[in-house]
């Protein structure tokens, strides 16, 4: 009997590796295929001839370049903070954490449409100060590109650094001060050193992240002719003489970069990371800040949250409420009427809200059902098999999106035969499930690594049967983490953008591109109308979350 159960166990488990194998797996090998095998013969001619285009090789430089610069501009703004937040006075000021990731809050497209509106010539920043009518020149080059992209991207430094920082023993600096070193000579021997692996893990992060980012270029980048990776991946697969070979082979290359990079990470992260947490407790003592430094650290952070936040948010819902764009923010020019006018003049506004919100109720539920499923697979199985399984189903946070849904359209669209979804709602819906299942898979695993083996122990010496262990002592201890990972799956599915980009069907709209079509259609008000409403709901849902997970709801 035991070995029929062990059995069956391990067909289910094969079976859940297969459903992984296809989902993930082979719309990766599609693009390989697609990249080298042209008129049923393999070769490297298509690479090779997409990579000696001159424009595509200056495309490869462009993002590299962005990355670079953004990795700088984000580190000049997110270590200070992190140092401010932990070593001085200000760390008591606990609620700038949560005001740091407003600009997760905001889509990255939205952010930029608002820099946008706020830069360009007679724009909201030129009305306000007409002193400034040259400031656009500024701004519409690779530095607008870099400011925009790092006040989205400084948040997930920050934390890291903020992390790595409060792990740093008080004892080590105070042993240096003993010893005479001054605060510059600390900074430089003991606290620059240990925090160089968390910071090249961060700075790879950011990298990786700005490289993939589809959004922020597609409405900036395109308005300077800034072309990268994904614009041009996007271009060829949707933009007539169609070349999924060449998008393939970008997206190939692109794939190889990021590969490369992770290497780098986890090569810096065995060679560079120090265990500097101990049984023995400390509390570094905090610098208090002199009141030129506190003046200087307030302004810091105010411009910090101002080009974040304020900026973008003020300029979209500023618009939105914009009679006519031409006289400026004045009193006798503002009206809710866009609002009004969305919903009742547009047929297409509630048909996309509604398909925003479907697809991400369906997306978070089935990642939470699948990804539950996958982590007690792992957990059950020894070896090989439970690492694939787990490689397989976290690969879609490592692969660039743009790649995985090119992936997703080549084989979907070779089995439509087979399986019909392809241009369908079902194929989007199917694609969020693929990018977004990762966040289930690590936060229950997060939420399993806290449950001590010595409960389900006494749940069995007690004659608990295995489904009454799982619904009374594991289920209740995960479900903080199951909730945890649909919240983050509808949020981030419900704003999404380059996914439904490339795979809806023809006049079938979801929020992401109902701003978008409006926004360069000249419909602006109207575009930042809808922009505001998916802003209110998704931090709405995120301070939900927020609430639920602090209270750490079982």
């Amino acid at each position: 009997m035991k070995q029929l159960k062990s059995n069956l166990k391990l067909v289910a488990s094969l079976g859940l590796l297969l459903i992984l194998f296809i989902l993930i797996i082979a719309p990766l090998f599609s693009i390989f295929i697609q990249t080298i095998v042209v008129d049923g013969q393999v070769t490297l001619d298509q690479v090779i001839t997409t990579l000696a285009e001159r424009k595509n090789l200056q495309m490869i430089i462009n993002s590299l370049l962005l990355g670079f610069f953004t990795v700088i501009m984000t580190s000049l703004i997110a270590l200070p903070l992190a140092y401010l937040f932990t070593k001085t006075s200000m760390a008591k000021y606990q609620f700038f954490d949560t005001i740091f990731m407003m600009p997760f809050m905001t889509p990255p497209f939205i952010a930029s449409m608002g820099w946008i509106l706020f830069m360009q010539r007679r724009g909201l920043l030129q009305r306000f100060i007409p002193a400034l009518d040259q400031s656009d020149e500024f701004f519409f080059t690779i530095t607008g590109l870099v400011i925009v992209m790092s006040f989205h991207n400084f948040p997930f430094m920050y934390t890291m650094m903020k992390n790595a920082i409060l792990n740093i023993p008080a004892s080590l600096e105070e042993g240096a001060a003993v010893f005479g070193a001054n605060f510059w000579r600390r900074i430089r021997k003991v606290f620059i050193p240990l925090i160089t692996g968390n910071y090249a893990i961060a700075a790879l992060l950011v990298f990786v992240k700005v490289i993939s980012e589809y959004g922020t270029p597609a409405t900036l980048g395109k308005r300077i002719g800034f072309n990268v990776f994904t614009t041009e991946i996007h271009r060829y697969a949707t933009v007539a003489p169609i070349s999924f070979g060449k998008s393939a082979s970008l997206a190939s290359i692109l794939v190889t970069i990021c590969l490369g990079l992770w290497m780098i990470q986890t090569y810096v992260t065995n060679q560079r990371t120090y265990n500097l947490i101990s049984g023995k407790g400390s509390r570094s003592k905090l610098i208090q800040l002199k009141p030129w430094q506190q003046v200087l650290a307030w302004g810091y952070i105010l411009a910090i949250i101002t080009g974040a936040t304020i900026i973008p948010m003020f300029s979209v819902f500023a618009t939105s409420i914009i009679k006519l764009r031409g006289y400026g923010f004045r009193f006798d020019n503002l009206t809710f009427k866009h609002y009004y006018q969305m919903f009742t003049a547009n047929d297409k506004t509630v048909a996309a809200i509604l398909n925003s919100f479907l697809l991400a109720f369906v997306a978070a539920t089935v990642c939470a059902l699948l990804g539950t499923l996958i982590v007690l697979t792992i957990r059950n199985l020894k070896g090989k098999l439970a690492k694939g399984m787990e490689a397989i189903s976290l690969l879609p946070e490592m692969v660039p999106g743009i790649v995985l849904i090119l992936g997703i359209m080549l084989f979907w669209n070779d089995i439509y035969h087979l399986i019909p979804i392809y241009n369908t709602m079902y194929l989007l819906a199917l694609a969020y499930i693929i990018l977004f299942l990762p966040f289930t898979v690590q936060y229950v695993t997060s939420s399993f690594t806290q449950i001590n083996p010595s409960l389900m122990s006494a749940g069995q010496v007690f004659g608990a049967s295995p489904s009454y262990i799982f619904r009374r002592i594991t289920l209740p201890l995960i479900k903080p983490g199951i909730i945890t990972g649909w919240m983050m799956t509808f949020i981030i599915s419900f704003r999404e953008l380059v996914t439904a980009s490339l795979i809806s069907p023809p006049n079938k709209y979801v929020i992401s591109t109902f701003i978008v079509r409006e926004f360069e259609q000249g419909s602006v008000s109207t575009g930042m109308a809808m922009a505001v409403i998916c802003v209110l709901l998704t931090t709405t849902t995120l301070l939900i979350l927020n609430h639920v997970t602090r209270k750490k709801i079982v």
